[in-house]
This record gives C-alpha cells, sequence and structure tokens, in this order.
C-alpha cells in the first residue's frame, strides 16, 4: 500500500528537539493543518465542525531510519525509563517504527473552510510533517477510563521549574506556552551536565537554557 500526505502541518518547532513527547502536554501549543492541491477541498472536512477532538495520522519525516526497512529494531529506549531501559517497539510509542506513523490527538480550535486549514492545540508534531490521515475523536469509543499504562503508570514525569531572565517577556513569545515546553525537560534522559548550555528553536526564535537539579533556567531568548 502507497500513502501519500493530504497535509502538511505548520508548527513553531523547526526542529526535533524541545517537542513534546506527547500530544496534549502543552495547553496553548498551536499549530496548523494545512491540506495540499488534490485535497483542498470543503466538504471533504464538512462536520468537523462538531468535533472537539481529531486523531492524526503522521510521519515522522525526520528519522531515516524509519524509511530503512533493514535497520529495524526490536526494543527501543524510552526517556520516561531514563534512556537505558528496553521495552519491545511495539510496547512504546516510540519514533523509530517500522513504518514511521504517528498517532495523536489534538484539539480543534478553528477551521478555515476557504483555505481549507484546521488550526489546533496541542500537538506534538515538528513543522513540514506530512500528515497521512485525519479522523474525529469520538468519546464513547476512544476514551477510556482507569485502564492500566504499563511502564507509565510506574514511572511518573517529574515536571521541572521555569525561570526567566527579566527582559525575556520582549521577545513577544507566549512565555506560558514556552514554559510549559521547557518543564516537560526536552533533555536526553542520560544527560545530566548541569554546565551543558541547550539550545532548541521555538517560534522563530532560539532558546539557551541550562538545566540544574529540578530547575531550567533560561539564558537567553534570540530572535533565530
Amino acid at each position: 500500500m502507497e500513502i501519500t500526505p493530504i497535509a502538511y502541518f505548520k508548527s513553531p518547532f523547526p526542529d526535533k528537539f524541545g517537542i513534546p513527547r506527547q500530544a496534549g502536554l502543552v495547553e496553548g501549543l498551536r499549530g496548523r493543518i494545512v491540506f495540499v492541491p488534490g485535497f483542498k477541498s470543503a466538504d471533504a472536512i464538512r462536520g468537523l465542525d462538531g468535533f472537539e477532538y481529531i486523531w492524526l495520522i503522521w510521519g515522522f519525516s525526520a528519522n531515516t531510519a524509519s524509511t530503512d526497512k533493514t535497520a529495524f529494531q526490536a526494543t527501543v529506549r524510552p526517556p520516561r525509563l531514563g534512556g537505558n531501559e528496553r521495552v519491545g517497539v511495539f510496547a512504546s510509542r516510540s519514533p523509530f517504527r517500522p513504518n514511521g506513523l504517528g498517532l495523536s490527538s489534538v484539539k480543534v480550535v478553528s477551521i478555515d473552510y476557504d483555505g481549507p486549514s484546521i488550526e489546533v492545540d496541542g500537538a506534538d508534531l515538528m513543522d513540514g510533517t506530512p500528515i497521512y490521515d485525519i479522523k474525529p475523536y469520538v468519546e464513547y469509543t476512544d476514551s477510556h477510563q482507569g485502564v492500566r499504562s504499563g511502564f507509565v503508570d510506574s514511572h511518573r514525569w517529574e515536571s521541572l521549574e521555569v525561570v526567566f531572565p527579566e527582559d525575556a517577556s520582549s521577545s513577544g513569545i507566549d512565555l506560558k506556552v514556552l514554559a510549559d515546553v521547557l518543564s516537560l525537560d526536552p533533555r536526553p534522559k542520560y544527560q545530566d551536565d548541569p554546565l551543558k548550555v541547550y539550545g532548541m528553536t521555538f517560534g522563530g526564535h532560539e532558546i539557551r537554557f541550562k538545566v540544574s537539579g529540578k530547575v531550567l533556567t533560561v539564558l537567553e531568548i534570540v530572535p533565530h
């Protein structure tokens, strides 16, 4: 079976580093689904405004290993387990999968039927990510309360305290959203050097920061 993108995603993240590891973790993190020629049809999304959430089926386009079937790895090291314990790839949400497909549930903010395009909240997608399908989220079938979630239940993610420099507000970035993104700790889990300066691009700015203990200190926000 061959699949082709129906749309591409517009995101404040031009690179993988810093993107939340799951959808829905950062409220206010906006992005836009822009349909490609051949799928630019308002009829194709008619009735979608009656749904609050949608499922996105998309591709890990930045992972070249995902396209190499000879590079299949049966086990992966989830960040939730500290990056040093292996589980089966099908028992994880690792981006390094045999077919390189991602699945995210995102909140619909607005729909432009003239574009058409869809603005969404809480996506964990990089800018330019290809989207292969969109399906409505249906609560009575898609929501399962009180179920077991494997190693996720026993390894809770601890948020960091985020400290900004005094002039951070002059950058024009939504600091509440940026703080929520950084509080998830974008570093590789095996790195814990308090002297190391990390950098990530967000909303057209380079964000440079350090982490010591449970405190992430933003050193500077520079236009990219």
